[in-house]
């Protein structure tokens, strides 16, 4: 079963391609993304990365968290599953957004 990581802490020139290459010593990549912003297209510094087993991915959680890429101490953990009130655009501000006219 596929295992998914956040990467955290990224330096902002990494690339997919580097992200992958960092983690493929620790076992099968099956995908790396770095999380890019949309209107400038600059990395926002963080990604995911999917490894083929969960040992897999418990291997390079242990050699990669706190490692020094680029002058910054990574952060490596399992992904957590975006909550339905955490998507982009969802919140609100102020008022009730039920008001009538």
């Amino acid at each position: 079963m596929v295992k998914k990581l956040y990467v955290g802490n990224l330096g902002f020139a990494a690339t997919d391609s580097d992200l992958a290459k960092m983690f493929e010593p620790h076992g099968s990549v099956e995908s790396a993304k770095v999380i890019t912003d949309r209107d400038s297209g600059r990395s926002k510094g963080f990604g995911f990365v999917e490894m083929k087993t969960d040992q897999e991915a418990q291997a390079a959680i242990a050699a990669l968290s706190g490692q020094d890429s680029g002058g910054r101490p990574l952060t490596v953990n399992e992904a957590k599953p975006r909550s339905e009130g955490a998507r982009a655009g969802s919140g609100r501000s102020g008022g009730s957004g039920d008001r009538r006219y």
